[in-house]
């Protein structure tokens, strides 16, 4: 299964006309999500017509509507048993999971763990090396988030307690542990399982700031498990369950950052290009892709003045973006900090270096170095530099948290002709389960004991 974590049909369109535009493709060219395009989901959880993320994932992994927060559990806070859980449990199948953001976050948690907050981190991180009342269920894991399995004794730890997590995974469970691009590049097919990759303290970084030297890409995890956990399955007619998902289309969209949004969904597009090759050269195989929710109201065009709009949005001002908006808040604060926060700084350094722009607006530079006095957080500056960009291309946002709007079903393989039409999301829970021939309901009586 592929989750687009935040990414709803408009942002499709944007990326697809923008390659288009800066490739010059021809018109009828598409992505590989559109090829493959079978139907649309409602994500309203049982708390609110707008879910998060973890209510969205949990609807997906135990196929049953939940409040937004909640890991794993039902709307009375009773553990429910996950589409992963049941594939390992009930049928000796291997088990993955691969984000960009930390491997403890909503989504990869809500197939790995039980619990009724989102930010529990700490212990989500136990539940998933095996500290679990149904023990080890996940055999690959590649992520962010290494400071969650991280005692509070070592520089970098974002735990409460001094658990060293990392080696409790080895000595306890038999995790081979790997937190570098040279361990991930050493990795061949025969990996030894179970297997946990951290590549990154937090969340791993934005396409468009990566350094491939430090860190893998998406494509390059997806592609490393693939071939790992097809060797591990070899000799079995069992296979695999592998979650991946693009954790970072998200992150992008809270902070409005157009051109990272852009490059999130473009190394996404890649990563399907991957998974569909493996799947066509593997018959039985199936994949999903969806949404667990739309993210920032993204819409492909933009009023910017009082008359009457221009029918266009400008490409042009994406490509001269050089970072993101997160990355450029943070060496702003550090500048804020440092009382080197001139405006000549935020004029060349942020504004121009970064965000490609020579032509800010007196009210635009006032309104960024007003931002210090205001007590808000930095990604409020980071939001306001987005704006920047996207007024410029014409690109409009509503909200820098979720929206409700329906989002698209991609499938391909066996029987993915059930998914067509509009669902609920927890629809595609039922078939992966009806798929696999799954027992969650047995899962849940296992938790409860």
């Amino acid at each position: 299964m592929m989750i687009t974590d935040g990414m709803g049909p408009s942002s499709e369109t944007f990326a697809r006309q923008y390659f288009g535009w800066k490739e010059g493709l021809p018109v009828k060219n598409v992505f590989p999500l559109d090829k493959i395009l079978v139907g649309t989901s409602r994500t309203l959880s049982s708390s609110s017509l707008i879910t998060d993320s973890a209510a969205g994932a949990t609807a997906f992994s135990c196929g049953l509507k939940s409040y937004n927060g909640a890991i794993g559990v039902d709307p009375e806070k009773v553990p429910c048993g996950t589409v992963l859980e049941s594939a390992k449990l009930h049928h000796a199948m291997k088990t993955g999971l691969v984000v960009k953001s930390r491997i403890t976050h909503a989504t990869p948690a809500a197939f790995s763990a039980h619990i009724e907050w989102r930010d529990w981190e700490n212990q989500i991180a136990e539940q998933q090396i095996g500290y679990n009342p149904l023990g080890r269920t996940v055999d690959l894991m590649f992520g962010g988030g290494l400071c969650e399995f991280m005692g509070n004794d070592t520089e970098g730890s974002c735990r409460a307690d001094n658990r060293d997590l990392l080696g409790e995974a080895v000595s306890v469970f038999g995790w081979d542990v790997k937190t570098s691009r040279g361990e991930f590049d050493g990795l061949d097919k025969d990996a030894k399982l179970p297997l946990l990759g951290l590549f990154a303290n937090q969340h791993m970084a934005y396409a468009i700031d990566s350094d491939v030297s430090v860190e893998p890409s998406l494509p390059e995890m997806v592609e490393k498990a693939l071939g790992i956990l097809k060797e591990s399955t070899k000799k079995s007619k069992k296979g695999f369950f592998l979650m991946i998902e693009g954790s970072k289309i998200d992150m992008a969209s809270h902070v409005n950052d157009a051109a990272a949004h852009l490059q999130e969904v473009w190394e996404y597009q890649k990563t399907v290009e991957k998974v569909l090759e493996f799947v066509k050269a593997n018959p039985g195989t199936v994949v999903i892709s969806t949404s667990d929710h739309e993210t920032g109201g993204l819409t492909v065009g933009r009023q910017v003045t009082e008359d009457y709009p221009e029918y266009e949005w400008i490409p042009d001002h994406i490509p001269k973006v050089r970072n993101s908006s997160e990355v450029l808040a943070i060496q702003w604060l550090q500048a804020v900090l440092d009382k080197t926060d001139t405006k000549e700084y935020l004029i060349d350094t942020i504004i121009g270096h970064g965000l490609g722009i020579e032509d800010p607006t007196e009210d635009e530079i006032e309104r960024l170095m007003a931002w210090k006095d205001t007590g808000r957080e930095y990604i409020f500056f980071a939001t306001a530099l987005s704006d920047l960009v996207s007024k410029r291309a014409l690109i409009g946002w509503t909200t820098m948290g979720h929206t409700a709007v329906d989002v698209n079903i991609y499938a391909y393989g066996a029987q993915s002709e059930r998914l067509r039409g509009n669902h609920e999301n927890t629809d595609i829970g039922d078939f992966i389960v009806d798929y696999l021939d799954l027992d969650l309901e047995d899962i849940t009586k296992r938790l409860k004991k």
